[in-house]
């Protein structure tokens, strides 16, 4: 115990200090990337570490409070946007219930926090979209799904991938509630990580950029 001290107070004075105070202490804006589905997919306790997680990170943006960093930030930070990255991996009719579950985490988070001043606002975006979405005929019903090539390893219904095949699959639905996330751990969904797309070119030779899911939302709330 008296190593692991030793060595985490070390981090803190010749790691987290320096960054802080080299970077962090020159912004007004701040962005921060959470992997919400990750959680989801793990349950109501990963859930509940990644919102005291948040409520540590804001609380380092907080203003008038003397602390082991926050005594390190000159500036006011004034928009913090938090990112939930991935939405690629799941369809677009689930977006809105995962902006809304991470609007949720980020508001308790900036109310146990006690931030104020700065304006919070929640996105489900990805800055590299890697997957296509369609429809496939299931009995009667049409199930929305998305469509990728899975990294080389990944695993769906006891099929391992090469990272050549592509395939569709069904992601499943996130809660209607984000309440329902802390009450419940059947909000399953199906996690797999995809290859990025190849860049296209057009007729006269132009390469494309790549495409992406409401990553210009984010440059306008940050800078806009």
């Amino acid at each position: 115990r008296a190593v692991m001290e030793r060595r985490y107070e070390a981090y803190k004075t010749h790691v987290v200090r320096p960054f802080f105070r080299e970077h962090v202490a020159k912004l007004d804006r701040q962005i921060v990337l959470i992997d919400a589905m990750q959680a989801i997919n793990s349950g109501p306790d990963a859930v509940q570490d990644l919102e005291r997680a948040l409520t540590e990170i804001l609380v380092c943006f907080r203003q008038g409070r003397t602390g082991f960093l926050t005594g390190l930030v000159a500036r006011k930070i004034d928009r913090i946007l938090i990112a939930a990255t991935k939405a690629d991996h799941i369809h677009h009719e689930s977006h809105d219930r995962l902006q809304a579950i991470v609007r949720r985490l980020a508001a308790r988070a900036a109310e146990r926090a006690s931030l104020s001043g700065a304006e919070v606002e929640a996105l489900a975006m990805a800055a590299i979209r890697a997957t296509r979405e369609g429809t496939v005929k299931h009995g009667s019903d049409s199930l929305p799904v998305i469509i990728g090539t899975p990294l080389a390893g990944e695993t769906i219904d006891g099929e391992t991938f090469d990272g050549e095949t592509e395939t569709a699959i069904f992601p499943g639905d996130l809660p209607a509630s984000p309440d329902d996330l802390l009450a419940s751990s059947n909000n399953q969904i199906r996690f797999v990580r995809f290859r990025p797309p190849k860049l296209e070119q057009t007729a006269e030779g132009v390469t494309l950029s790549l495409p992406h899911i409401r990553l210009d939302r984010a440059m306008q709330f940050l800078l806009g």
